[in-house]
């Protein structure tokens, strides 16, 4: 599947597609809305029950996700058996093409806890339902931010939780695989669990980073590859973004 380049000009994005951008997020609004409704009413049984995995929140935002993307595309999964059992902690992994990542994963309906800028929490509807998953705050380009948001991610896969990491750190504007970096894979040698890749194919061409406001026509596909155990971080590191690419390249080519 091809992508966008980061020079791609607005100007020739077909009207089509911006229309298609703005019925998109017309239907993430009101699909947000009566779901975050549902979010609230459970929320106080969701802290004396399961305070940290949070389960309900996220089978809630699974019926989000979904309902908000079947108008527009279509997820194919391979790999499904290679997912962790709900109840087993794990670090999860992937590639970073688009804003459409977030829905994508959610629709696989685990309860890992995501890392989200800071500011993202200040949004209407979006930010508090984040809030109530316990979504993973984080400032960039703080130290002492990133230090506290890797220490809350070790206490959560001890009490039992998942979570979920975008190596690159940031979306990638050409389709191409970015450099990864170490705290995902410091945090599960540290605590010793698996860390889960997953590649993410065609988000990107659908939605290009830098162009939130349009919507292409297109299927994403989601590879599930193998969990990975070890106890050194940059081998984990390495290994992890070897498969990704592997799988990468193997999609684009066919």
């Amino acid at each position: 599947m091809g992508t966008h380049e980061a020079g791609y000009p607005l100007s020739v994005v077909p009207l089509s597609s911006k229309v298609r951008g703005t019925f998109f997020y017309a239907t993430t609004a009101i699909t947000a809305i009566f779901l975050f409704m549902l979010m609230l009413v459970a929320h106080p049984f969701v802290l004396l029950m399961d305070r940290y995995r949070r389960r309900i929140h996220y089978s809630i935002a699974k019926m989000w996700a979904s309902l908000t993307i079947a108008p527009f595309f279509r997820i194919k999964y391979e790999g499904l058996e290679n997912l962790p059992s709900p109840n087993s902690p794990a670090v999860f992994v992937s590639n970073h093409q688009s804003f459409l990542d977030i829905y994508t994963l959610l629709t696989l309906g685990r309860s890992f806890k995501f890392i989200s800028k800071t500011a993202i929490f200040l949004f209407p509807i979006i930010g508090w339902a984040m809030f109530m998953m316990g979504v993973i705050p984080l400032k960039r380009m703080d130290s002492r931010s990133q230090l506290d948001c890797l220490k809350r991610c070790m206490e959560l896969i001890r009490k039992g939780a998942s979570v979920f990491f975008f190596p690159e750190g940031t979306r990638s504007k050409d389709g191409k695989l970015g450099t990864f970096k170490k705290g995902a894979f410091s945090v599960a040698a540290k605590t010793k669990v698996p860390v889960v890749p997953i590649t993410l194919v065609g988000t990107g061409s659908i939605m290009p980073a830098g162009f939130e406001g349009i919507l292409n026509k297109g299927c994403v596909k989601v590879v599930i590859h193998k969990p990975l155990i070890g106890c050194d971080p940059e081998a984990l590191c390495n290994e992890a973004r070897n498969v990704i690419a592997d799988a990468l390249s193997e999609h684009v080519d066919s």
